[in-house]
């Protein structure tokens, strides 16, 4: 059953890692929380980037997913991408 979630999973983020559909930002927000959830659990580590207030947005959305567990978060991004990018 991992087996299956983790394939599913790279699925998912390859095809939200690949698509030219322009989501706005909140969206993108939580496509990044779920994802770094899903990798790195509650194991936070600063967002990559130059422009501060936005790494602050990023850690932020991340730090309100520390209920999940990494399957859960994994779920979760499945989700988005299903309802986002199909």
């Amino acid at each position: 059953m991992e087996k299956i979630l983790n394939k599913e999973f790279e699925a998912a983020y390859l095809k939200a890692s690949t698509t030219d559909i322009k989501l706005p930002p909140d969206i993108m927000l939580q496509f990044y929380a779920y994802y770094k959830q899903a990798t790195k659990g509650n194991n936070y580590e600063n967002p990559s980037g130059d422009i501060e207030l936005r790494n602050a947005f990023k850690l932020n959305a991340w730090f309100q997913l520390s209920h999940l567990s990494e399957k859960e978060a994994k779920k979760e991004y499945i989700k988005l991408v299903n309802k986002y990018l199909l």
